[in-house]
């Protein structure tokens, strides 16, 4: 998931315990349903996502030191989330000092984020607290919480993201997110860095039917997967119909499933839309190209409604400027940034 979906997902979530009462039985579908799209990967995808200490806690159960957690003293307003898949798990609201050495709540968010099973290890019988949605370890939960619950959830702070209060806020009413396909996400990914508005862009696969796909079986052409950019940007600074511009004019959208020398179906040109007003705009924009004849051939870009993207593996990301001595970014990526620069001089960062 995206930065700002789940920032998105986050503030839903906290109107849901606040006021419970006035949200829709619809909206509580769902989000039902969005917390219910269980993250599964192997080790080494988590081995490869993770820190090390994030690994050894999360995946391995271990523990961070007492009093050593980033998260144990925080007293800001706003979301703990789970640090390997987002899933929103405590508010501030809800914490309090123990004075056991590990942030301490005395209830989950919303019932249903946080699971829970048997630990014998240590030569004791406790209760394991578990992310409901990646099977992240969180730490443990007793019964001897000093608020009405009398629960007391014991968690690492290495399990933990937290976000605050005002961010939420502002990145909620100032943002939007586009996921985009024009052939080689490095390319694009390169351009969109340098665009005005443009808050961040991750390269990923998107459109396909397998879960947690690599780039090895991306490319292989057999999960018809898409090579995406997910862009995150600024509505008070640039908007929808610049980011569709720079996309029309920096790829080919007549070729099918080709960008250059870069041939299958992972190269197709797709828009994944997130709502009916971003799919209007899409379609009014391709309608005035077709009829202004801008292109000699048909346009063949795909424009579907959004499902889920999964962010492609490190070494992907920022590829071009981590790699600017490779040959195909010296001879495919940089001519691109070169014409972007010459056509969109003014909506440079």
């Amino acid at each position: 998931m995206g930065k700002f979906l789940k920032i998105l997902f986050l503030l839903l979530t906290v109107f849901l315990y606040t006021y419970a009462e006035k949200i829709t039985k619809k909206l509580n579908e769902e989000m039902t349903s969005t917390t219910e799209k269980l993250v599964k990967k192997t080790q080494n995808d988590w081995k490869r996502d993770l820190s090390v200490e994030q690994y050894y806690i999360l995946r391995e159960k271990g523990t961070e030191k007492p009093f050593s957690g980033k998260l144990l003293l925080n007293k800001q307003k706003g979301i703990y989330t789970c640090s390997a898949c987002g899933n929103p798990l405590f508010t501030s609201d809800g914490k309090f000092d123990s004075n056991c050495g590990w942030p301490s709540f005395d209830r989950e968010i919303q019932a249903g984020n946080i699971k829970t099973t048997v630990d014998n290890s240590q030569g004791m019988m406790r209760t394991e607290i578990m992310c409901a949605k990646c099977d992240g370890h969180l730490g443990h939960i007793f019964n001897d919480g000093p608020t009405e619950t009398g629960k007391r959830y014991c968690v690492n702070s290495i399990s933990l993201d937290f976000i605050k209060e005002e961010d939420i806020n502002n990145q909620t009413a100032k943002a939007d997110t586009i996921t985009l396909g024009g052939g080689c996400f490095w390319c694009v990914e390169a351009i969109y860095r340098s665009l005005e508005g443009v808050i961040s862009v991750e390269s990923g696969y998107s459109g396909g039917d397998l879960v947690n796909p690599t780039y090895n079986e991306v490319t292989s052409g057999t999960t018809n997967h898409a090579e995406v950019v997910q862009i995150v940007f600024d509505k008070t600074k640039t908007t929808l119909a610049q980011i569709l511009k720079v996309f029309f004019t920096m790829h080919d959208p007549t070729t099918l499933n080709r960008q250059g020398p870069d041939v299958g179906s992972q190269y197709r040109s797709v828009i994944f839309f997130r709502d009916s007003q971003q799919k209007i705009i899409v379609e009014h924009i391709i309608e005035d190209l077709q009829k202004e004849n801008i292109f000699s051939n048909p346009i063949v870009t795909q424009i579907k409604p959004f499902k889920v993207f999964y962010k492609a593996e490190k070494y992907h990301q920022n590829y071009y400027q981590n790699n600017k001595q490779q040959p195909y970014c010296q001879l495919v990526i940089r001519p691109k940034i070169e014409k972007f620069e010459k056509i969109f001089n003014s909506h440079k960062k």
